[in-house]
C-alpha cells in the first residue's frame, strides 16, 4: 500500500510538471512494482526531455527485459555503458539480456565484468560460478573455409625461415648426385683480412636481416590471432 501511494505522489508531481525528474523515480518505482509497461511510458516521456539522465535509461532497459524485448533493452543498456562504462546495473542488465537470448559465453564476460566491480556480491559469485562451469573449457573453433590459425602461423614461420624451395627437391625415383668436393680454402693472408672482415658483416648482416624477418612475422601472426579472435566473436553475437 504504500508503493502505491508513493506512485501515486510521483505520478501527480510529473503530471504537474513534466519537466520534472521525478519522472525517473516514478518509473524505477513502476518497476519495482511490476508495472513494466507503465515504467517504459514513464522512462521514454521523461527522457524525450533529459536525455542524458541515465539512471533513467538504465531503469528502461531493465523494464525492457523484463517485458522481453529484449534487442531494444540491449540498445538502451549499450547507450548507458558508451557514457559511463562502469555502470554496474547497465552491466549486469547486459549480461541478463545476453543471458536470456542464449548468448552464455557472452553473458559470463558480463557477469565476470560486473564481479570486478562488485566483488563481495555473492550472487554474481554464484552466478559466475555457475556459468563457467555449465560451459567447461572454451576452445577456439577453427574457421570452416581457408587456412586455420594453425596452418599460417605454420605457413608464415616457414616463409621467415630458411627453408628450401620445393623445386630444389630432387624429382621422386630419381637419386641425386653427391655434391662435389669442395676444394680446402686457402689460409687466410694479411691482405685478405679486410675480405674476410666484410664477408663476416654481410653474414652478420645477413643472419640480422633474417631474424628481422621472423619476428615480424610473429608480430603478423600475433595480428591474424587477434583479427580471427574478431571474426569469431563477431559471427557468434550475428548468430546469438
Amino acid at each position: 500500500m504504500a508503493d502505491n501511494s508513493r506512485i501515486e505522489d510521483l505520478r501527480r508531481r510529473v503530471l504537474k510538471d513534466p519537466a520534472s525528474i521525478a519522472f525517473a523515480q516514478l518509473a524505477e518505482e513502476y518497476r519495482r512494482a511490476g508495472q513494466y509497461q507503465e515504467s517504459v511510458e514513464a522512462c521514454r516521456a521523461g527522457l524525450s526531455i533529459h536525455p542524458g539522465y541515465l539512471s533513467a535509461r538504465v531503469t528502461l532497459g531493465r523494464a525492457l527485459l523484463e517485458l522481453g524485448q529484449l534487442d531494444q533493452a540491449r540498445q538502451e543498456l549499450g547507450v548507458v555503458l558508451k557514457t559511463a562504462p562502469e555502470n554496474l546495473a547497465a552491466i549486469r542488465g547486459l549480461a541478463d539480456v545476453q543471458y536470456k537470448r542464449g548468448a552464455l559465453p557472452e553473458a559470463l564476460e558480463y557477469y565476470r565484468t560486473a564481479l570486478a566491480l562488485a566483488r563481495n556480491d555473492p550472487d554474481l559469485e554464484q552466478t559466475v560460478t555457475d556459468l563457467t562451469q555449465r560451459l567447461g573449457p572454451t576452445r577456439r573453433p577453427e574457421p570452416k573455409d581457408g587456412l586455420s590459425l594453425n596452418d599460417m602461423q605454420r605457413e608464415l614461420t616457414a616463409r621467415a625461415g630458411s627453408t628450401p624451395s620445393a623445386s630444389s627437391k630432387p624429382a621422386e625415383g630419381v637419386k641425386p648426385s653427391p655434391p662435389p668436393a669442395a676444394p680446402a680454402p686457402p689460409a687466410p693472408t694479411t691482405a685478405s683480412m679486410p675480405v674476410i672482415a666484410g664477408s663476416l658483416l654481410a653474414a652478420a648482416a645477413l643472419a640480422e636481416a633474417r631474424r628481422s624477418e621472423r619476428d615480424r612475422a610473429l608480430r603478423t601472426i600475433a595480428a591474424l590471432e587477434h583479427w580471427l579472435d574478431a571474426i569469431h566473436a563477431a559471427r557468434a553475437h550475428t548468430t546469438a
